[in-house]
């Protein structure tokens, strides 16, 4: 009896480690770009340095895959992606992606139409304001954070 109860108690801690480990795994992230597209690489990178799983995935047609995720054409990038339900178009930050995780709401995902000079990946010393968008299923937008 007390191996069976040892044994319980064995597999319990696991499954509550197991699942602390889970719950701290980073979010995975599919990026859908343009092999040569250097400003994409730097935001695949960006999001890496804040702790996403990306995984990229190269692409020839990226509005066909801006498309398939259902982000409306008139907030295309260089640029698409994928984070849970959420599509990202282009030069979004990280912690815009994070907030969105944690609101959760119901949209299409962000967007940062364009590319807009200082985003994540578009560094430079002169950089413009830009807004991140927040893509509503009707395929309208507000405003989700200025940078």
């Amino acid at each position: 009896m007390k191996s069976r109860s040892a044994l319980g108690g064995l597999i319990a801690s696991l499954m509550i480690v197991s699942g602390a480990a889970l719950a701290q795994s980073p979010t995975r992230v599919e990026v859908f770009k343009s092999a040569y597209c250097g400003c994409c690489g730097k935001w695949v990178e960006h999001l890496r340095e804040n702790g996403f799983d990306v995984v990229t995935k190269d692409v020839d047609d990226v509005p066909a895959a801006r498309e398939r995720l259902g982000m409306p054409e008139r907030y295309g990038s260089c640029h698409t992606a994928k984070v849970g339900q959420y599509s990202i178009e282009g030069h979004v930050p990280a912690a815009d992606v994070r907030r969105l995780l944690a609101e959760s709401p119901t949209a299409v995902g962000l967007a940062a139409p364009g590319m807009p000079q200082g985003s994540p990946g578009m560094e430079t010393a002169n950089p413009q304001p830009y807004e991140t968008l927040l893509v509503h299923p009707d395929g309208g937008s507000s405003v989700f954070a200025r940078h």
